[in-house]
């Protein structure tokens, strides 16, 4: 489904949408198929370059914090820490403090 979500978005041009579409395909990737981490991050970069210039900065929070944990999994303990201090802080500024919690518990458990 969300593969169909990406193709229909980019045929009509729905940028916001197709973020979106790319944002759910990292995640997906990540949790189904963890070998295929450069597939996962391949997702989340093309969703923040669509996400950031638009000022959907909830996504990019999560898209930030997607790939700390995707990161943080691979060994990259610097890159993750660079992305999760991005992603907690916007949630931080956004008052998003479910989402502020929950990267917290979820980068705690991956330490």
């Amino acid at each position: 489904m969300a593969a169909r979500a990406l193709t229909s978005s980019r045929q009509r041009g729905e940028r916001g949408h197709e973020a979106l579409a790319l944002w759910l395909l990292g995640e997906l990737t990540d949790r189904l198929d963890p070998h295929d981490a450069p597939a996962a991050e391949a997702h989340y970069d093309e969703a923040l370059a669509l996400a950031e210039p638009r000022g959907m900065r909830p996504l990019v929070a999560h898209c930030h914090l997607g790939l700390a944990k995707l990161h943080r999994r691979t060994g990259k303990r610097t890159e993750s820490d660079e992305h999760f201090a991005a992603a907690t802080s916007m949630y931080r500024e956004m008052g998003m403090t479910y989402w502020l919690e929950k990267a917290q518990r979820e980068m705690k458990e991956l330490a």
